[in-house]
């Protein structure tokens, strides 16, 4: 009797305790899921910063004596400020898109010429008005920090006078085609709010203007110069996303990851 009983026992102790186990495996606790940002979105946003377009002039006039000669070369530097918009699209850690910037710039500066204009009292002013883009962006995303690269297509928009004695006596206008690459970091600081730091290279390339100055003291009242422009900008702004219909303070996309 007390045989059985005991056989009992351990039969219930063991099988009770397979049981047991078995219900741990069960119901032990499934894996965490981890949210991360989504750069996947459309964006529009404002920047400031600083340019600094680089000038070199060359005389270009017909039957000139300085015909060929460097007018010099000089940087006009100044403030700039503008709005950008672009879309994204982000495959596992990559980040593709494409984006327009527009931007106004009060960037300027005189040039005096070399030492053998100095008899005409001759100077020269550069004003860069706007620059535009439309580029190409890739980048690689850490969560809510993204790094990029950028490259397209340029515009510029410049005004050049011809001054003696300090006096502007005549003047000209363009709006030039070029290329541009940048390098930047964006973080989202919200899921609907993002800031960004960049530096671009602009390559304008040389372009003939041409001034009608009737008292510029130089051979000829048609005025060409070549004028070879680069431009480096550094700015900064924020971007606000399209939440894709949801109100800009509720929560944004996100990706799960386990």
């Amino acid at each position: 009797m007390k045989g059985r009983l005991l056989a009992g026992l351990i039969a219930t102790a063991l099988f009770g305790g397979l049981a047991g186990a078995a219900d741990l495996r069960v119901y032990q606790p499934a894996a965490p899921v981890i949210a991360y940002f989504s750069w996947t979105g459309c964006y529009i946003g404002g920047n400031v910063g600083g340019l600094f377009a680089s000038r070199a002039w060359k005389d270009q006039i017909p039957g000139d004596p300085f015909f060929g000669t460097d007018f010099g070369s000089y940087t006009t530097g100044g403030a700039l400020a503008g709005v950008q918009g672009r879309c994204n699209y982000q495959l596992g850690g990559w980040v593709v898109g494409v984006q327009a910037d527009y931007d106004w710039s009060n960037a300027s500066a005189y040039n005096t010429p070399p030492s053998l204009f100095a008899p005409l009292f001759l100077t020269d002013r550069s004003q860069t008005k706007s620059l535009a883009s439309v580029t190409g962006r890739v980048g690689y995303a850490w969560d809510r920090f993204l790094g990029y690269v950028k490259s397209g297509g340029a515009w510029e928009r410049s005004t050049y006078s011809l001054l003696v004695a300090g006096q502007a006596v005549t003047s000209a206008s363009e709006t030039r085609g070029g290329w541009t690459v940048g390098i930047g970091g964006e973080y989202a600081f919200l899921d609907w709010l993002t800031g960004f730091i960049e530096y671009d290279y602009y390559r304008f390339g040389t372009n003939t203007n041409t001034f009608f100055c009737a008292a510029c003291g130089l051979a000829s009242v048609i005025a060409p110069f070549n004028i070879t422009t680069e431009i480096h900008v550094v700015k900064g702004g924020l971007n606000y996303r399209f939440n894709l219909g949801k109100s800009p303070f509720g929560k944004g996309p996100v990706t799960a990851r386990y």
